[in-house]
């Protein structure tokens, strides 16, 4: 098995300025047509790029992450486990109580008179495995596969019931040879959760040989699964480092293997276990669920139905090979994977109608599908995509999708919110291809490596390519793009939906981004380097961070969706109730009348406000409710004794004091509590505070999360008391630092 690492942030940096910091590496990557290997002279860039495809190879990234022994190990390894088909895989349950299993065994020739060789499965807790249970696999013969030996074998499934949260269990499985080492799962919380998306590990697609039928190309596949295999592994660690080990499960947007009719010798599709033997090999994969998606080279042959055991899956979708639409619930989340290799898009609107009927406990509704339906590389614009596109955005609009994640390009994108993009333009599939290649060739431009040329010009007069420009222009969806309410990076209550496409999980493939980045997308990221994202889920957030494999920085800004609806019901009373003093508005001083009024006329439009937050509800409602008390009469036959305003008591607040504690990246403030409201924190790397941030809480403990090891943290507390809704601070304890673990 691939050796799970964890290699420190500061030697990844170092190694990292080392390969790359010495120059623009971009700029000294050399194109070549057939292989990604570079000069022994040059200095080594870690990640080339090839026209058009470019690729990672395992030895680079290893010399990057620090880990390059890990490679030389695996290695020796592969030539051993590329021929055990018997690793199991995890999916999550239907919730967050079960947990999937699937892996394979060798058939024995009693198979189908007696059940005494029926595989099981034990999972207990602990160590010990306490409390622990058996299951018996549901048995499925795997048809179409022989390996070296002529062994043919089964398909085991197991579902593993009454998991509690923030628990270790042990589990064994029977692989034919008897039980495995027992190895551990840990479940997470379900009221906030963590995890990982992934695009295209593709395992396999970085052998650059097609159909020779000679042991030359079965060997380079070998060499390319193996190679692959480490960067999935690489890109997987990477992901459970950056969240602390907290990551629940993955979620991948399909591809998880290249083989297909138009790379195999013979235009074969079941020789495809070494690739699975390959995407299954890394460690966390142990310990890791995957949802996984079926790709457009998952599809061609049952192998993808018998490594993974998806959950409530249904024949909605189906493209009669690889099983059709399935769904998971995780808290107050619903995941729904799309088989869209079956183009019959009424079957796929049946099942999300159905699953979201069905489930309407859930706050988040969240697709996933292959395609790149608002991708931005080079099979984003293809009429294919886009008309599945116009097919499938109603369907998510009208059932209150919050975010489709796809794959399919290679090349990481994010949308601007989007609501109500139509087809405007019809376009063959024959005709575009034949201008995409003129427009995005390579080789007219050899300095371009990671956005496409733009060989075609927008002043051209070729029929061919204004048609093609046209239709271009047709598909950027301007109209589409939501005008959304923003708090920082956080979109507040939209109604559209965003579309994420991820970038290759294991460098095996890149493609170019188009040379005209569509208006609906609002970032888009190629350096042909492996990337992955991770998605923080709570009650009303969902937050997204994407980041590169080789350094770990962020390659987009942090993206949230803020869901915090305020209900209406008590300010439209207040607001009916209202109206009658409107009609008498002249027995009132015009003083008070006139802070009434707007107070009335800011409550209608914060109830009209379908993306009013509940701060903004309740804040509406107790303006209008103030000025309506304030309302007075005017004097009728003398005046009213005014009474001067008696002086407002000032409000002192005491000088705050805190401790800190350093952690693993992290900082714990202790401050010394106060008869107060709460308490402000404000922190940064410098100690003249630039680009602070600032953090309020009621607690007098803190931890402040997510910092660099080995890096100083200044830090400096004020308390606060809110007086008449208002927050008055007191002065700032004295500059603390302290540094991270």
């Amino acid at each position: 098995m691939i050796e799970s690492f964890k290699s420190q942030k500061d030697m990844k940096r170092q190694r990292y300025q080392e390969v790359y910091m010495r120059s623009n590496w971009r700029k000294q990557m050399m194109i070549s047509a057939l292989a990604l290997t570079l000069s022994a002279t040059n200095v080594a860039p870690v990640f080339a790029s090839a026209a058009p495809d470019g690729k990672t190879n395992a030895a680079d990234i290893a010399q990057t992450m620090g880990t390059t022994a890990q490679w030389n190990r695996w290695e020796k390894e592969w030539e051993t486990l590329k021929n055990d088909w018997t690793q199991i895989s995890l999916s999550p349950g239907s919730n967050a109580t079960e947990l999937n299993f699937a892996w394979y065994t060798p058939k024995q020739t009693n198979d189908d008179h007696s059940n005494a060789n029926v595989p099981k499965l034990i999972i207990g807790e602990g160590h010990n495995m306490k409390n622990a249970k058996v299951y018996e696999a549901e048995q499925t013969a795997v048809k179409d596969e022989r390996d070296n030996n002529g062994e043919t074998y089964n398909s085991n499934k197991v579902t593993a019931t009454g998991l509690k949260e923030n628990k270790t269990y042990y589990y064994s499985y029977d692989n034919g040879n008897g039980y495995t080492k027992p190895a551990a799962y840990t479940t997470k919380s379900t009221k906030s959760f963590s995890f990982a998306f992934v695009g295209d590990p593709q395992i396999g697609s970085s052998n650059e040989l097609k159909g020779q039928d000679s042991q030359k190309f079965y060997d380079a596949q070998s060499d390319a699964v193996k190679s692959d295999a480490f960067n999935w592994s690489s890109t997987l660690n990477a992901a459970l480092e950056k969240t602390d080990d907290q990551l629940s499960f993955v979620v991948s947007a399909g591809d998880q293997i290249q083989t297909t009719k138009k790379k195999l010798p013979n235009k074969d599709a079941s020789k495809s276990e070494i690739e699975y033997t390959g995407y299954l090999s890394p460690e966390a994969l142990k310990s890791l669920p995957v949802a996984t998606t079926v790709g457009n080279h998952d599809a061609d042959n049952a192998n993808y139905t018998y490594h993974f055991n998806r959950t409530n899956a249904s024949e909605l979708g189906s493209n009669k090979v690889v099983g059709g639409d399935y769904y998971f619930k995780y808290g107050n989340a619903l995941f729904i994977m799309l088989n869209t290799q079956d183009t019959n898009v009424a079957e796929h609107k049946q099942f999300i109608e159905q699953t979201v009927a069905a489930n309407k406990d859930c706050k988040w509704r969240i697709v996933t599908l292959h395609q790149d339906i608002y991708g931005s590389a080079e099979h984003s614009n293809e009429p294919e995509i886009t008309n599945l596109r116009y097919q499938l955005t109603p369907i998510f609009e009208q059932n209150d999708i919050d975010a489709v994640l796809t794959g399919h390009d290679h090349a990481y994108s994010r949308s601007k919110m989007l609501l109500g993009g139509t087809k405007a333009n019809d376009y063959t599939d024959d005709e575009f291809d034949a201008e995409l290649e003129k427009d995005m060739d390579a080789g007219e431009n050899p300095t371009t490596k990671t956005v496409a040329p733009g060989n075609i010009k927008n002043d051209s007069t070729d029929e061919k390519d204004q048609k093609y420009l046209a239709y271009l222009k047709s598909i950027m969806d301007e109209k589409a793009i939501e005008t959304v309410k923003k708090q920082g990076s956080s979109v507040i209550n939209p109604e559209g939906v965003l579309y994420m496409t991820a970038g290759s999980s294991s460098g095996s493939k890149y493609y170019d981004l188009v040379p005209r980045q569509q208006t609906y997308i609002a970032h888009r990221w190629q350096e042909d380097v492996p990337t992955y994202s991770v998605v923080d889920v709570t009650e009303n957030s969902l937050t997204i961070n994407t980041y590169r494999t080789d350094n770990d920085e962020k390659i987009d800004e942090t993206f949230s969706i803020t869901k915090s609806k305020g209900d209406t019901t008590l300010l439209n009373a207040e607001i009916k109730a209202s109206e009658s003093i409107v009609k008498q508005k002249d027995a009132y001083t015009t003083e008070s009348y006139r802070v009434f009024e707007q107070a009335l006329t800011g409550a209608k439009e914060v109830a009209a406000d379908k993306k009013a937050t509940k701060d903004e509800v309740e804040n509406a409602l107790k303006v209008l409710t103030n000025a309506k008390a304030g309302l007075e009469k005017k004097a009728t036959t003398k005046p009213a004794t005014v009474k001067k305003p008696t002086a407002e008591k000032k409000v002192v607040v005491a000088k705050a004091s805190a401790k800190l504690k350093a952690g693993k990246k992290k900082v714990t403030v202790k401050i010394k509590k106060a008869s107060v409201s709460g308490y402000q924190i404000k922190y940064a790397s410098n100690k003249n505070f630039k680009k602070a941030k600032t953090r309020n809480t009621r607690k007098t403990i803190y931890t402040i999360k997510s910092l660099r090891s080995k890096k100083k943290c200044y830090v400096k507390v004020r308390a606060y008391k809110v007086v008449k809704g208002k927050k008055i601070y007191g002065s700032y304890s004295k500059v603390l630092k302290v540094t991270v673990k």
